[in-house]
Formats: C-alpha cells, sequence, structure tokens
C-alpha cells in the first residue's frame, strides 16, 4: 500500500559548460543565443586586460581591469584559470562559479584551450567541453574579415594561431562543427540536456529511488 508521505526531492548541482574554438568560428553568437534560449545558463564573466571592443559592456561581457590588478588577484588565488592571449590577460573568478554551481546553476565558458586545461585539473567533475570547428579554413578567414573588429594584422595572426587551437579538439568532450548557427545551437542544447541528467549529477537519486520502492 502506498503512502501519501512524499518522495525526497532530487536537486541538482550545476555544471561547467566550455565552448571553445578559434576566433571566428562562432562561439561568441553560440554562446549569446544559448543564453538567450536557456535561463538556466548563466555566463561566467572572465576579467581581461584588454581593451574594450565596440558595443561591449563592462561587468557584462568582460570585467576590464589592469595588468597589475589582474596580477594581483592571480597571486591571491583568485582564478579557477587564466591565460596571456594576443598580449593579453584573461581570467575565470572563482568565487562566483562556486557560487553558482553550489545553487544549481549552470555556468557558460567561452575560452580557449588552455584555460580548459586548467579547469579540468580544479573541477573535472562539473566540467563539460564543447570544441567548435568551422566547416573550412577559408570561411574562418572570411568571418574574421567580414566582423571587421580587428586589424588586418591581428586577422592574420588570429589565423595564424588557429591551427594550433585546432590541434586540441581532441582534448574536449565533444565536438560541434559550425556550418549553420541553428543547428550547432540544437547540437550545444542537446548536449546540455544530456549531461544533466547524468546520475551523478542528481543529488539525491539514491534516497528517491529508495522511496519509490518502500511505496511513498
Amino acid at each position: 500500500m502506498s503512502s501519501n508521505v512524499e518522495a525526497p526531492a532530487i536537486q541538482r548541482r550545476g555544471l561547467m559548460l566550455v565552448l571553445s574554438s578559434p576566433s571566428g568560428a562562432g562561439k561568441t553568437t553560440l554562446s549569446r543565443q544559448l543564453l538567450e534560449n536557456d535561463s538556466h545558463v548563466q555566463l561566467s564573466v572572465s576579467c581581461t586586460t584588454r581593451a574594450k571592443r565596440p558595443g561591449e559592456k563592462d561587468g557584462v561581457d568582460y570585467k576590464f581591469i589592469d595588468t597589475p590588478s589582474f596580477r594581483g588577484m592571480i597571486e591571491r588565488g583568485e582564478f579557477l584559470e587564466h591565460a596571456r592571449v594576443f598580449d593579453h590577460y584573461y581570467g575565470t573568478p572563482r568565487a562566483p562559479v562556486e557560487a553558482a554551481l553550489q545553487g544549481g546553476r549552470d555556468m557558460l565558458f567561452d575560452i580557449d584551450w588552455q584555460g580548459t586545461q586548467q579547469l579540468k585539473e580544479k573541477g573535472r567533475e562539473d566540467l563539460v567541453t564543447v570544441f567548435i570547428l568551422p566547416p573550412s579554413t577559408r570561411d574562418l578567414e572570411k568571418r574574421l574579415i567580414t566582423r571587421a573588429q580587428d586589424s588586418p594584422d591581428i586577422v592574420a595572426r588570429r589565423m595564424a594561431k588557429a591551427a594550433d587551437e585546432m590541434s586540441h579538439w581532441a582534448e574536449y568532450d565533444y565536438v560541434v562543427i559550425n556550418r549553420d548557427i541553428a543547428t550547432s545551437l540544437i547540437q550545444i542544447k542537446s548536449i546540455l540536456t544530456a549531461e544533466r541528467l547524468k546520475r551523478e549529477r542528481q543529488q539525491g537519486l539514491e534516497s528517491f529511488v529508495k522511496a519509490l520502492r518502500e511505496g511513498r
């Protein structure tokens, strides 16, 4: 005979979803659309020493700080990961990420392979990594030129670096070839759904099943 007492609730610890790619492969666009489509995903706002680009907002796109302040945060161990890319520093503050995960919120990271390696060392059980590839090198170069955010010299440097960045694809859990933004977004959302349902991320599942077996 079943009881009127409800089975214990299941809560979920948040996860860290990393999207990485060479510049121009579409990860920033995919990140923004994922945030717009899923209210349970929160962007991890990185600190950087580079200047703001047109349209960027401090505290929304990045936390823009000077180099001495950034180095001070490194010395105090306040970053989950940090790296120097194209003469500027980038890093993920530890405190807001840990608070979000404890609260069951998923954190989205737009970082490179170096940062991803550091996250693996500090929180592998919470980490889900996705590498975004362009459909072709020609398409990648076209996107970099079309977005008109960088000088021709920077575009050339980014293209030269892209081959090295793409060589790290096999270090990621999933790979998405971004031929079409809409299709790629569906694929990333599918990955996120499956990872949220993993047994080890559902806290209280053992008690829930025990209660079901006892007829509660």
